[in-house]
């Protein structure tokens, strides 16, 4: 009996419910099939590939056509979890247009369940536009990776009393424009509660405390797969970086001996 797929509404119900949403990024079918067996509610095929898998410093040069590919092979490997896909740079921001039709390949080739866009009151219009088409939107504000440079970096948001609320206020121009749900990352927990309590959609939480209604963090990261990256938020749950080197060590060392194969 196949697990029952989770959809837009199940993640409405668990908020309504008090149920914590659990939600990783994948890249792969086989991670894909690894997390999604482990109980993952959603499946995020982030444009942070350009940093994890093709070793670049930001996101910024992910394109649609590797977002295409990535989500359909994510796509093929999950059985249960809602798999949203990451709209990449100048996918959705130069005219709606060019978002309905980017954010249609991602549903269409890549079978992504909903997709996912950087941004606050700039691109409701874009976001409306999507979910009228039948598309459905995953906001994203607070540390948002493709304004880095505009940014200054990858900085926490929302510390001052100006910055805070206008997250607040983009939070609610994003439930209002048809957003399913919104990611809120690097953010004081105080103003994540503030806005978790201030919309009606679920708030997914990365550096953003413990009153979001999920949490999200990049599979590479919380196995323990990424030596170089140490934030305060994260916590590690395996040591698979050090396991995988152990393991590929001995193989070198049998094949050098020639113990392995055996005959």
């Amino acid at each position: 009996m196949k697990p029952r797929k989770v959809t837009t509404t199940t993640l409405a119900g668990m908020r309504a419910k008090n149920t914590p949403i659990a939600m990783a990024t994948a890249y792969d079918a086989t991670f894909a099939s690894l997390l999604d067996q482990a109980g993952m509610d959603v499946l995020l095929v982030g444009d942070s590939l350009g940093m994890v898998v093709q070793g670049n410093d930001n996101t910024l040069g992910v394109t649609i056509d590797q977002m295409v590919y990535h989500t359909r092979c994510v796509a093929r490997g999950a059985s249960r979890a809602f798999v949203v896909a990451d709209m990449p740079f100048l996918s959705y921001q130069v005219s709606e247009e060019e978002a309905l039709k980017n954010a249609g390949r991602l549903i269409a080739e890549g079978h992504a369940h909903g997709v996912k866009l950087e941004g606050g009151r700039e691109i409701c219009t874009a976001v409306s536009r999507l979910v009228a088409a039948g598309i459905p939107v995953m906001g994203h504000i607070g540390l948002t990776p493709q304004h880095v440079h505009q940014l200054g970096g990858f900085k926490a948001q929302g510390k001052d009393t100006e910055s805070a609320t206008e997250l607040i206020e983009a939070a609610r121009s994003l439930e209002r424009a048809g957003a399913f749900a919104i990611v809120l990352e690097c953010v004081p927990g105080e103003l994540a509660q503030t806005i978790t309590e201030a919309i009606g959609i679920p708030t997914i939480g990365i550096g953003a405390g413990v009153h979001c209604d999920g949490q999200v963090l990049v599979c590479y990261d919380f196995l323990g797969m990424n030596d170089g990256f140490k934030p305060r938020f994260l916590k590690t749950f395996d040591d698979l970086g050090s396991r995988i080197r152990e393991a590929t060590a001995a193989y070198v060392t049998e094949v050098k001996e020639r113990s392995f194969p055996a005959t």
